[in-house]
């Protein structure tokens, strides 16, 4: 007969694709896959950030860069975050991804200067 423990570890879990969740831990395996409920992904641009709520999620333990336990009563963010609602995330996401495309397009615009 098969006995589970219970897991009650809040975790923060770093994704390949620079994700993070954060949930409590409820099952795992050898390979890292995990069962994590309450979950939520944690968006952070700039001093904002949103908790967007994901539920009971599984992660394949493929995609797992990093996990970290967390302390349940803590707040693990410095007091200068400011949290903001997940429409507001999103329009600070996409300024953000417009302002590095468009470094990114002035620099390709800037690479005959460079004269090594």
């Amino acid at each position: 007969m098969r006995t589970f423990t219970l897991y009650t570890e809040k975790l923060l879990v770093l994704l390949r694709d620079g994700r993070k969740l954060l949930g409590i831990l409820r099952s795992f395996d050898q390979f890292a896959n995990a069962v994590i409920e309450g979950a939520c992904e944690r968006v952070i641009v700039g001093d904002l950030y949103c908790d967007i709520p994901l539920g009971l999620y599984v992660i394949r333990g493929e995609n797992v860069v990093l996990i970290g336990e967390l302390e349940i009563e803590k707040e693990e963010l410095p007091p200068h975050m400011t949290r903001v609602s997940e429409a507001e995330i999103k329009r600070a996401q996409k300024v953000e991804r417009e302002a590095t495309d468009l470094k990114g397009t002035m620099r390709k615009r800037m690479e005959f200067l460079d004269m090594d």
